[in-house]
């Protein structure tokens, strides 16, 4: 190989890294339960950003596992536990909810990121709020 292909090359994987804009960035998730009194809103972190990817121009050549995009998504994130208040005693007052860490750009894994965002969900209180910062 030519030191000007190696060069290019590595100079590519460094430019790719640094061309993405994923990082933990802040959040509230608002918790609340029917038999509980208030709704609690939780500033947490999540991954969000922007990711490199290359779509080539001979799907049709290609097998579809090659096709797939990378997204913003944790490399290292914690479980926290809030309690909900205003709960009744036989209500389990807990919530578990994640905290990134660490994001990295990569493929979406189902088992603990939503890979699809659905619009018609909104994310606000009914209920009186209460807050619980992380």
């Amino acid at each position: 190989m030519s030191p000007f292909f190696v060069m290019s090359l590595l100079f590519g994987l460094t430019f790719g890294q640094t061309a993405s804009l994923c990082a933990p960035s802040e959040y509230t998730i608002h918790v609340e339960k029917r038999e509980c009194a208030y709704c609690l809103a939780i500033n947490t972190t999540i991954c969000a950003g922007f990711c490199m990817t290359r779509d080539s121009n001979g799907k049709k050549l290609l097998l579809k596992s090659a096709l797939s995009q990378n997204v913003c998504t944790y490399k290292e994130m914690q479980y926290r536990t809030a309690l909900i208040p205003g709960c009744p005693h036989h209500t389990l007052p807990y919530y578990s909810y994640p905290v990134a860490v660490s994001c990295k750009c990569g493929k979406c894994n189902t088992d603990y990121s939503d890979c699809v965002r659905d619009r018609l969900r909104t994310n606000y209180c009914t209920k009186p709020q209460k807050l619980c910062n992380v």
